[in-house]
């Protein structure tokens, strides 16, 4: 991981409040899947682009965390590129990661519940 990226996920907080150990890992993991596979400019395989998406972290990190569920994660993913890219909206592709991110958020808050 790149001193970047590991000072970003130390900033990040929620409302406020430093992050609890789940959701610091929330946010690694969601960073990731955008990163690499939402990637609507297809800079994944950039490192010089490792923080493209970081502005977009906040607010589907606070969707994941307000159970929204993956209809209005993929209606976020769908706008972003849309609007603030120019880009085709892709609907389907969308679903398939908001779905992503949903399961994950699930697997990790089992995990450390456990």
């Amino acid at each position: 991981m790149s001193n970047v990226r590991r000072a970003h996920i130390r900033r990040a907080t929620h409302m406020g409040k430093q992050l609890t150990p789940y959701e610091r890992e929330l946010y690694q993991r969601l960073d990731e899947v955008v990163h690499y596979l939402w990637d609507p400019i297809g800079v994944s395989r950039v490192p010089q682009a490792r923080d493209e998406y970081y502005s977009y972290l906040p607010t589907i990190f606070n969707l994941i965390l307000t159970d929204a569920g993956p209809d209005a994660i993929a209606a976020f993913l769908v706008k972003v590129p849309e609007e603030g890219m120019g880009l085709p909206p892709s609907l389907p592709r969308a679903t398939e990661i908001a779905t992503l991110l949903v399961s994950w958020a699930r697997i990790l808050k089992q995990q450390y519940s456990a």
